[in-house]
């Protein structure tokens, strides 16, 4: 075999390897599980993300991270707008519906659910924790996804409930009370003793 070929071979893999390496170290990172919307009227698609932040209050700004190969791509294209839906622990149906499980795509995955519209039209869950209704501001992209910067149009939020986050490849409700207090039974003494020092 000659040496370009193989140089390219091992190329690929140490890629690949490094790939695998870096989603490992990423499922440490626990993350709330929200579902972007996009579209309006019969032309609607979904994803379920991990990747929300805020931005900017004044004005209000969201940042999302959208893979470019998504069916909701080019509707976020066309339209302009989107929906941040956080979900609540009872909502792990729909974050794996808007993940693809199941193979259900476009409208069908906002089937079974209660959904409103505010001021883009944009679909947004009812019973979301919290549902920001955006305009996209600006868009970067780099290598396989978009940074998408939304600026908040509306909110509306839903009496407190767990939330649903990610972690390990697995979801689990992160309530406030609860943990709060079985994070504060562990963590305190940790951080008087540190002060003491």
């Amino acid at each position: 075999m000659n040496s370009i070929v193989r140089d390219i071979r091992e190329r690929e893999i140490d890629q690949v390897a490094a790939s695998a390496s870096f989603k490992g170290a990423m499922r440490h990172l626990a993350g709330g599980v929200s579902v972007i919307t996009v579209g309006r009227g019969n032309e609607l698609s979904g994803l379920t993300v991990t990747s929300v932040s805020s931005f900017s209050v004044e004005p209000a700004t969201l940042i999302v991270s959208i893979n470019r190969q998504s069916s909701s791509w080019p509707l976020l294209q066309k339209h302009n707008v989107f929906g941040v839906n956080i979900l609540s622990s009872e909502h792990v149906d729909i974050a794996e519906r808007f993940s693809g499980i199941g193979g259900l795509k476009g409208a069908e995955r906002f089937a079974g659910a209660e959904w409103i519209s505010l001021v883009s039209g944009v679909p947004l869950l009812a019973g979301a924790l919290a549902a920001f209704d955006c305009e996209v501001e600006h868009i970067v992209e780099r290598h396989s996804h978009a940074i998408v910067i939304g600026r908040v149009l509306d909110v509306r939020e839903s009496p407190n409930r767990s939330a649903l986050t990610y972690w390990h490849g697995q979801y689990l409700a992160l309530d406030k009370n609860e943990d709060a207090v079985r994070l504060a039974k562990v963590s305190l003494p940790t951080h008087r003793a540190l002060w003491a020092t």
